[in-house]
């Protein structure tokens, strides 16, 4: 997905946990941060309790939504991804994508990754990998507008 194209469309979800938002939900709102990642990530989850900062830092000015990409058979497991979730403490929004409907939409091929979005539904920033969590998050306060 090339910076400043339009946030897909948030169909084909195999199932939502912690409640299902629409593309609508989102653009004209406030940023929002994409996170793919999958059970069977272990940088995704050293990487979660950067996100879940996001999530709280900035929960009045950022939206932050999880997206579970399996990568193998053992990561469609349902059951499964809620545990991880919990032990995890991801409370955020999670789009399922065992049908990687999503994962295609925005022709993702890693986890971690993270997009950022503005509050038009333009892709800001995109990264991928463990790393770069100061990266992230100067992107995403440039985003915000706010000043370092």
């Amino acid at each position: 997905m090339k910076l400043r194209s339009p946030m897909p469309e948030l169909n084909g979800a195999t199932q939502w946990l912690n409640g299902e938002l629409t593309r609508e939900n989102l653009v004209g709102n406030k940023p929002t941060l994409f996170h793919f990642w999958s059970i069977s990530c272990h940088l995704c989850k050293e990487a979660m309790p950067n996100v879940n900062e996001f999530r709280d830092n900035y929960k009045d000015q950022l939206n932050v939504i999880a997206v579970h990409m399996p990568r193998s058979e053992k990561d469609l497991d349902i059951e499964e991804i809620k545990k991880v979730a919990e032990e995890h403490d991801i409370t955020q929004p999670i789009f399922i994508d065992n049908a990687h409907k999503l994962t295609d939409a925005f022709d993702n091929q890693y986890v971690p990754a993270y997009y950022v979005f503005d509050s038009e539904g333009q892709l800001r920033h995109f990264q991928a990998g463990g790393g770069g969590m100061k990266m992230l998050t100067k992107r995403v306060n440039r985003v915000l507008g706010i000043k370092e």
